[in-house]
C-alpha cells in the first residue's frame, strides 16, 4: 500500500494559512470537499473535530495527523498540508506541527485506515524527510518528496 494511491496533487497544499487549530481544520476539509464531490465539508469537519477531542492527533516533531471516517465515502482519501508559522495541535512534544497530513476514511474502512496512519507515521519518523518538507518550493516539489519517500519501502 502506497500513500500515492490516495493522495492526489491537488490535495497538496503548501501553504496553510489558518494559525488555530480549528481553523486549519476547516480549512483542510474545504479542500478536501473542493478536490471530492463525495465529502461535505461541514460533516467532515464535525468528524476531525470529533476525533481530537478524543485525543490530539498532534504526534510531535513538527508533525500532525487529522483523521477520521465518513459515511457516505466511497475511497479512502490523502490531503497533505505545510503550515509555515506552525500551530499549536497540542502535540505530545509540546511543539507546534507545521506539517499535516489529512486522512479521510470510509466508515467501514477500519484495516486501511489504520494501515494508512501506520505508514504515514514511518514515513514521517524520518528527520531528513521532514526537513525536505519544510524546505520544499511548491507544490510540486512537496509532492514529489511525498512520492519518493514513499517509494522508498
Amino acid at each position: 500500500m502506497k500513500l500515492v494511491e490516495f493522495l492526489p496533487l491537488e490535495m497538496v497544499l503548501p501553504d496553510l494559512k489558518a494559525e488555530r487549530k480549528p481553523a486549519l481544520l476547516v480549512e483542510l476539509a474545504q479542500a478536501c470537499a473542493e478536490f471530492s464531490t463525495e465529502v461535505d465539508p461541514e460533516r467532515l469537519i464535525r468528524v476531525l473535530r470529533d476525533r481530537e477531542r478524543l485525543g490530539s492527533t498532534g504526534v510531535g516533531d513538527g508533525v500532525a495527523l487529522p483523521h477520521g471516517k465518513l459515511p457516505g465515502l466511497s475511497r479512502l482519501l490523502v490531503g497533505f498540508g505545510r503550515s509555515r508559522v506552525g500551530v499549536d495541535f497540542e502535540s505530545q512534544d509540546g511543539q507546534p506541527a507545521h506539517l499535516f497530513f489529512l486522512l479521510v476514511a470510509p466508515e467501514d474502512s477500519s484495516g486501511q485506515h489504520l494501515r494508512t496512519l501506520a505508514r504515514i507515521s514511518r514515513i514521517c519518523k524520518t528527520a531528513a524527510f521532514r526537513e525536505r518538507l519544510l524546505d520544499a518550493v511548491g507544490q510540486e516539489a512537496l509532492y514529489s518528496a511525498i512520492l519518493e519517500e514513499d517509494g522508498r519501502e
